[in-house]
């Protein structure tokens, strides 16, 4: 990949993640697993990749504006996940002390 291929593809990451945001606002997990496959595969894409040789300063500027921006939106989704994984842990914790007691 050449340094143009390497930004879009951190801006395909930036709106996999903008969609992830919008599935999970409205609860739909089927959905957030499709997109966080897509968003893993993107960022596969990344590591096979190793640009770090690659960027000029401008387009390195260019990722580190567009990395920032994903960790924002991430931050965002985990407002809304953080409240369920911590009720599944609930429920997985107690279906393992009901099956210890029977």
């Amino acid at each position: 990949m050449n340094g143009s291929e390497i930004i879009t593809t951190y801006e395909a990451i930036l709106i996999t993640t903008g969609k992830m945001l919008k599935v999970v606002q409205r609860a739909d997990w089927r959905n957030l697993i499709v997109l966080e496959q897509e968003c893993s595969n993107l960022i596969k894409k990344i590591i096979i990749n190793d640009e770090s040789k690659m960027l000029s300063d401008e387009l390195r500027q260019r990722k580190l504006e567009i990395i920032q921006q994903i960790l924002a939106v991430d931050a965002e989704i985990r407002t809304f996940t953080q409240p369920w994984t911590v009720q599944l842990q609930i429920i997985l914790r107690n279906t393992i002390r009901e099956h210890r007691l029977t």
